[in-house]
């Protein structure tokens, strides 16, 4: 169970994250992460797994029930985020991710959390080639001589691509 920020995975930054939107249901979060949910299509959780991470991060202080809401089925705990938890979000949000490996779930969550609340992603994006110039460069020079390097080079070409791609109209 998290205790701090530092130990949170990534269903629980996203659900911080659509919780810095404004205060939710669990049954609402639950759809969005869902596998035919808008947030679903990049990072999908099951709703067991939803309404555990939930739990936890009650347990940890980062969220509060704001209030109950009657629903088609059981009264609804609608949730908000307490200002630890707002403050921890919004620095991850912030935050450029460590790895090649970790762009494909990690950063594109943040630009889209970014993006459903109409906030700007070009300092994440510019903050995010500065943090991986180095590798870049060293993956785009490697010799290709087996698999792993091919990938590593077509994988790296890709995300700067993708770093260096025309920012949304939001920036």
């Amino acid at each position: 169970m998290p205790h701090a920020p530092q130990t949170l995975r990534l269903t629980h930054w996203v659900l911080l994250g659509l919780l810095d939107e404004g205060p939710n249901h669990g049954f609402a979060l639950a759809r969005l992460l869902g596998r035919g949910g808008e947030i679903g299509r990049v990072w999908s959780a099951s709703r067991p797994l939803t309404y555990r991470a939930i739990d936890q991060l009650l347990a940890a202080d980062l969220i509060t029930p704001a209030r109950t809401e009657a629903g088609d089925g059981p009264v609804r705990t609608v949730y908000r985020l307490r200002p630890m938890g707002r403050r921890a979000v919004r620095e991850w949000l912030g935050t450029p991710v460590a790895h090649f490996r970790d762009v494909r779930a990690e950063l594109v969550m943040k630009l889209l959390l970014l993006e459903r609340s109409n906030r700007p992603t070009a300092a994440l994006l510019n903050d995010q080639r500065e943090a991986f110039a180095v590798a870049l460069a060293r993956a785009q020079a490697t010799v290709e001589t087996d698999a792993v390097s091919r990938w590593r080079r077509s994988q790296a070409h890709a995300i700067e691509r993708f770093l260096t791609s025309r920012p949304g109209p939001l920036d």
